[in-house]
């Protein structure tokens, strides 16, 4: 996958989204998503394949199984298996889904 096609994938759950972060506030539920760190593949002494790590994180006033289905559907869609965790930030009174998962990077790494 190239960056734009995850990032297209992202997209296509339906909600505002963002690398990273955003630049201003948002209203929940919205999704940040951000590589996290790489596994590369090594062969011959050399990087082979970048396997980058993916986390996807959903953040939602009340638990929003509606957008965590529509994430894992797209995630199952695209081959991309995962890992989930659920976490209530008491702070923000916000739910925070994140997802794990990991990606080949191949092409571009413009957003």
């Amino acid at each position: 996958m190239t960056t734009q096609e995850v990032a297209a994938m992202i997209a296509s759950v339906g909600i505002p989204n963002a690398y990273d972060h955003f630049d201003s506030p948002q209203k929940p539920p919205f999704i940040c998503f951000l590589y996290s760190g790489n596994n590369p593949f090594t062969a011959d002494d050399r990087n082979y394949v970048q396997i980058e790590t993916l986390s996807i994180e959903l953040y939602a006033d009340n638990k929003d199984f509606v957008h965590e289905r529509a994430i894992e559907d797209v995630l199952n869609a695209n081959d991309l298996p995962f890992d989930k965790d659920c976490t209530y930030l008491n702070d923000e009174r916000i739910y925070m889904t994140t997802y794990t998962t990991e990606v080949l990077i191949n092409g571009s790494w413009n957003q």
